[in-house]
């Protein structure tokens, strides 16, 4: 008798045991987190994975997944498809992923949300000081590399000249090369510039400014503005003085923001909590993260070419001043 009492006693401890487990596991409700960042090779994956360990240890009731993508258009589409949460991307294409333009015709998400504004990616204008070209309109007629069909530097290229009235391709002799490629044709005085976009400092530019006698151009004020009515994610941003060999001022261009993204259906507390972590992490992450380095807190918020910010990230941004 005395052995079946203790058995069944037992069995209740365990039993209220498993159930005070359950309880505390119900209460404590996961919220699965994928975060599509971008190839391996770059280092965009590994600041992806430092920021989703940083949740993971940190936040309790969030599990993100960091996963390699093919970049910025994929992770749009997998946030819009439901099939992830969070990505890394552009404003120029977040924007045509919210309003159903260019990559994404017909395709708009308006549950796209801005959390995280990152740091500008900025476009390097580099050209020969043998060429005499000293502003963009100078490009006439000139051996210009604007990189590959329909790369990222392509674009830029089109977008830019064709906006400061110099008609793209047709108004220049382009040559459709890669950086490495248009380092030797400029040592070899085969070309007398080409179109970069790039985080700074860029071993290309280096390269072209030490050692091909390159120079690097500005984009005013007034092109900035003018772009900006038909593509407004574009911001002003100035490469520091001494940033690269023979660069003895400040010379400003345009740049495009990279931010976390995420989607306006994702709990507005979770979104609070994960982008606090953040910030109040930031510090930390810097210390091993090299992106981070260009990144500026008090400049989060801007040049997110008017796309909406996640009601939760909104919340911090407000308590801390920034909205």
């Amino acid at each position: 008798m005395k052995k079946s009492l203790a058995v069944l006693l037992v069995l209740l401890m365990l039993t209220a045991s498993l159930f005070a487990q359950g309880a505390q596991e119900a209460a404590v409700k996961k919220t699965v987190i994928n975060f599509p960042t971008a190839a391996t090779t770059g280092a965009i994956y590994p600041l992806g994975s430092a920021i989703a360990n940083l949740w993971n240890n940190t936040v309790p009731n969030v599990r993100t997944s960091a996963q390699a993508s093919a970049g910025g258009i994929e992770n749009l589409n997998l946030v819009a498809d439901g099939e992830a949460q969070m990505g890394v991307a552009v404003t120029s294409i977040m924007y045509e992923s919210f309003n159903g333009i260019g990559s994404f015709e017909g395709r708009p998400n308006p549950n796209l949300r801005v959390m995280i504004g990152l740091y500008p990616n900025p476009n390097q204008v580099v050209v020969t000081k043998a060429s005499g070209v000293n502003r963009l309109t100078d490009l006439g007629g000139k051996r210009f590399a604007s990189g590959a069909p329909g790369s990222t530097t392509e674009v830029e290229t089109d977008i830019h000249l064709n906006t400061a009235g110099l008609p793209y391709p047709e108004g220049l002799r382009v040559q459709y090369v890669g950086f490495t490629e248009a380092i030797d044709l400029m040592r070899n005085k085969q070309l007398d510039g080409a179109w970069i976009m790039a985080g700074i400092p860029n071993a290309a530019v280096t390269e072209m400014l030490s050692t091909a006698g390159g120079k690097l151009l500005e984009i005013d004020d007034s092109l900035i503005k003018a772009l900006q009515k038909d593509y407004p994610w574009y911001g002003a941003y100035t490469i520091p003085a001494n940033t690269y060999p023979g660069q003895d001022k400040d010379v400003q261009t345009s740049a495009i923001k990279i931010t976390i993204f995420t989607d306006a259906r994702v709990d507005d507390e979770v979104i609070y909590q994960l982008t606090k972590t953040f910030w109040e992490n930031f510090d930390e992450l810097k210390t091993t993260q090299a992106p981070l380095k260009n990144v500026v807190k008090a400049e989060t918020t801007k040049d997110l070419a008017g796309l909406p910010i996640h009601d939760g990230a909104a919340r911090y941004y407000k308590e801390i001043g920034l909205l």
